[in-house]
């Protein structure tokens, strides 16, 4: 991770060097005073500097920029003419204040966070499966950044399928505790009766059932991480029994009596509005302040429908990796999965793709092809115009279907053949008396199925779209 800037103060005018030193120790901000010839040595051993440099000599400019990755704040008013350059931050000019110089500080920082190349490297260096560059993944992403190397308890909040538990587990894998285990827990899912025990573990005979004795999970964390999943369904006495344990970072196992340390960090995750169960009185105040330390919110789907593509693909590619078919969408499929309202976030794309890889396997699905509630844009489905000859083969293979399809022709008209057609002596357009009898057969499945399009086309053996064609084709309509 990166580490905080350095602070270098050069300054040949001692009493205003002094005057900074008394302010930058009252706010307790770590420096170390060096004289100008040695400033350029600092610069080049790689790591965030910041500049207070109180000497604006000509060789300045181009120390300014030579080091571009330093952030510089000028204390002589002839430095005005360098504030052109990005990396001069600021002029301060005395007297100086403490507020002013805090906020410049802050700039300075803000100016390493925020460096080209920097931001992204930082963001994404050893997170794992955190897909996504909307504004709200880049705030979760520094957040985790920020806290994983303390030991903060860590309350992890969104709706269900937000990936709460993959922010935990990228909270555990940035920590110190990287090495232990990663322990989770649903509070949710398991019985209030037998949490207790899932917990803190129990001794052999401590109850019915209870035949050898068991480590909980927060033995099994020990060194590590205890993640408590859904933490809004644990009920209250339970509630009771692990604020003691935060409190006093001790317990024992279900019928023990030999006191086990707690050596855990805990990472907590609902989505449930604890505050409103607080006033319900059916979560402890007191417990929620142990654990909403550090809150984190992950963002819903739909508020970071710009990561679509890039969800899709990590799904796809997951998906291929498990021997499943790949699956492909349109850039209009993608703008209608953009409008979806996606209440189920996350989880709803991955079974949403899942589905149509099975539908569609190494295919490209368009709009009309997702399921009818993604379907949120108005474009006409690409209907193919098939070249005549082809219609026709297709007729000919449909009316001379003679040992499958003969019931189903006489069951139409009982004299459409006849049982030796002879052909005219002056001959005939053939062309025209196939599509007199296509036209007689769809005008009579039609009308036996009350022009059900679907059933008709089901009784000629078509695709319902072939006859809905056909029924273009020839202006076959009901009449009103």
């Amino acid at each position: 991770m990166r580490s905080t800037p350095k602070l270098y103060l050069v300054d040949s005018n001692l009493s205003r060097q002094q005057r900074l030193s008394t302010i930058l120790d009252f706010v307790q901000e770590p420096y170390q005073i060096i004289a100008s010839a040695e400033l350029k040595s600092c610069l080049q051993q790689s790591e965030p500097a910041v500049v207070l440099l109180g000497e604006v000599a000509d060789e300045s400019q181009t120390l300014i920029e030579q080091f571009p990755a330093t952030a510089f704040l000028l204390l002589d008013s002839g430095g005005e003419r360098l504030l052109q350059f990005g990396n001069v931050v600021a002029l301060l000019t005395e007297p100086f204040r403490y507020d002013s110089l805090m906020q410049s500080l802050r700039d300075c920082q803000e100016y390493h966070r925020l460096l080209p190349g920097q931001q992204r490297k930082d963001q994404t260096a050893r997170l794992v499966d955190m897909v996504g560059s909307a504004e709200p993944m880049q705030q979760v992403r520094f957040l985790i950044q920020q806290v994983a190397p303390t030991e903060a308890n860590v309350m992890i909040l969104g709706d269900s399928g937000t990936g709460k538990e993959v922010v935990a587990r990228n909270i555990h894998l940035l920590s110190r505790r990287a090495d232990g285990p990663f322990v989770p827990i649903n509070c949710g899912a398991i019985p209030g009766e037998l949490l207790e025990s899932e917990l803190f573990g129990h001794e052999k005979g401590a109850f019915t059932g209870a035949f050898s004795t068991r480590k909980g999970r927060f033995e099994l964390a020990q060194g590590g991480t205890l993640f408590l999943d859904e933490i809004g369904d644990m009920p209250l006495p339970m509630q009771v029994k692990l604020l003691r344990v935060l409190q006093e970072r001790i317990y024992e196992r279900v019928g023990g009596n030999q006191p086990i340390k707690a050596d855990v960090r805990i990472i907590a995750a609902t989505h449930r509005n604890l505050e409103q169960m607080i006033a319900d009185g059916r979560f402890r105040e007191d417990l929620f302040y142990r654990l909403n330390v550090f809150p984190i919110e992950t963002p819903a789907l739909s508020e970071r429908t710009e990561d679509l593509p890039q969800l899709c693909q990590e799904l796809i590619q997951r998906q291929h990796q498990a021997g499943h078919a790949r699956v492909k969408f349109t850039e209009r499929a993608m703008e209608s999965l953009k409008l979806h309202a996606w209440p189920g976030n996350v989880r709803e794309l991955a079974n949403l793709v899942e589905r149509m890889a099975i539908m569609y396997p190494n295919q490209v699905v368009d709009v009309a092809d997702l399921p009818l509630r993604y379907q949120h844009l108005e474009v006409d489905s690409y209907v193919p115009d098939y070249p005549e000859s082809l219609q026709e083969r297709d007729l000919l293979n449909e009316l001379f279907q003679a040992d499958d399809d003969e019931a189903a022709f006489s069951e139409l008209s009982d004299d459409s053949f006849q049982a030796d057609p002879q052909l005219p002596h002056a001959g005939l357009d053939l062309k025209e008396h196939l599509a007199e009898l296509e036209i007689q057969f769809i005008t009579q499945a039609l009308e036996r199925h009350d022009f059900v399009v679907a059933r008709a086309a089901d009784m000629l053996g078509l695709r319902r779209t072939t006859l809905v064609e056909k029924m273009r084709k020839y202006n076959l309509a009901k009449d009103d």
